[in-house]
């Protein structure tokens, strides 16, 4: 997975991220997991939120390990405790606040989006960072590639930037107009 990554990038990680781009990737191959509508491995995506984040006016490697590391509890068999073990309390805490809560058993998806929402709103500026990149990349080419499911998801992505307001300035416009570029682009279709 390193050598897919632009060269310049790979050159400057730290054995620590490197660890991490690993535990993940290995993480999600065990469960099989691939991006929905590309297909594409899923290690990917939280590569592209990684360097997102470093577009942020404040990163540290703690950041950059937890966005790599974002969607392993929610996604795999991995726990905090693994993430601790790994890679420290700091990181494990930011992953923690990452970590979609809601389950099935909860209710209709508008109910553990709700649920979710919640969670996230009492996250750190940091993991709100995180979580901005997160949107940015999820919702860059969701109208193209998925307009029934666009229609849903952006919505429901708008309704999480009210509560990201804490994390950083620049991703959040980002965030924010990638989101309501694909609502209107939407509207438009109709």
């Amino acid at each position: 997975m390193l050598s897919q990554l632009d060269p310049k990038m790979a050159l400057s990680l730290n054995p620590q991220l490197q660890h991490a781009i690993m535990f993940a990737n290995g993480s999600f191959c065990a469960v099989g997991q691939v991006r929905k509508y590309t297909g594409e491995p899923y290690i990917h995506h939280p590569i592209r939120v990684m360097a997102f984040i470093d577009q942020a006016n404040v990163v540290t490697d703690t950041m950059r390990k937890a966005a790599i590391l974002h969607d392993c509890m929610e996604d795999t068999a991995v726990t905090y405790e693994d993430i601790e073990r790994n890679f420290g309390k700091g990181v494990a805490d930011l992953v923690d606040q990452l970590t979609d809560i809601a389950r099935l058993e909860d209710g209709v998806r508008a109910v553990r989006c709700n649920i979710n929402r919640a969670h996230t709103a009492k996250a750190t500026p940091e993991a709100k960072t995180i979580k901005l990149a997160d949107v940015i990349d999820n919702c860059e080419n969701i109208v193209e590639l998925a307009p029934s499911f666009a229609t849903t998801y952006l919505e429901e992505k708008r309704l999480l930037l009210e509560v990201l307001t804490e994390g950083d300035a620049r991703l959040y416009r980002h965030a924010h107009s990638i989101v309501h570029d694909g609502i209107l682009k939407l509207k438009e279709t109709k």
